[in-house]
């Protein structure tokens, strides 16, 4: 898991804060579209405080998933699993830059599994239900099941003081198709756009 710090053309501190989850030991990371969108310079720190310039390798805002590349070749890429195999009632971690304290770890359960929610572009996507805590700068960092595996990409939650515990994360069986088109090209194939 990286903590990615977004900058403006003119900021010197860090204009928005996310997550995200390096997926390739050539430094391919995947992350949140709302959270790199609009955002001209990115640094990624590692766990081990390096930092990197990252790069956009490709936005899809209708999934809400994109693509990020920094230089380095020696990364330990997470394990990714399948979302299809998990159960309501399982017990998940959410990792991410959580309010700008990078690492942090929160557990909770899979309240629900394949709910379909809209993007914040409208769009419906696929996502886990849980109630770990999910706090500004969790966007795109991962949620994992017990066995490590990467299951889901932490993306939004409900914030009211009537909701509690209602967080979502793109199932990454639905997220890797795309990540690979993005990588691929750039962009989505076969989308229409104006």
């Amino acid at each position: 898991i990286v903590n990615l710090y977004g900058y403006t053309d003119t900021s010197i501190a860090a204009y928005n804060e996310a997550s995200g989850i390096i997926i390739s030991e050539d430094g391919y990371i995947i992350t949140n579209a709302h959270a790199v969108e609009d955002i001209k310079r990115f640094k990624a720190k590692l766990h081990d405080e390096r930092e990197f310039e990252a790069t956009v390798v490709g936005i899809d805002t209708r999934t809400d998933l994109a693509v990020l590349k920094i230089e380095a070749d020696d990364l330990v890429p997470a394990v990714i699993g399948s979302s299809d195999d998990m159960k309501q009632g399982e017990q998940v971690v959410a990792i991410g830059n959580a309010g700008g304290f990078n690492d942090t770890v929160t557990v909770g359960y899979v309240s629900y599994v394949n709910r379909e929610i809209q993007s914040y572009t409208n769009y419906p996507i696929t996502c886990i239900q849980t109630d770990a805590a999910l706090n500004f700068g969790n966007s795109g960092g991962a949620l994992v099941n017990m066995y490590g595996q990467v299951i889901g990409i932490t993306s939004s939650k409900y914030v009211s003081s009537s909701f509690e515990g209602l967080g979502f994360a793109i199932t990454v069986n639905e997220a890797l198709p795309v990540i690979e088109e993005l990588i691929n090209n750039g962009y989505i194939s076969g989308r229409f756009r104006i």
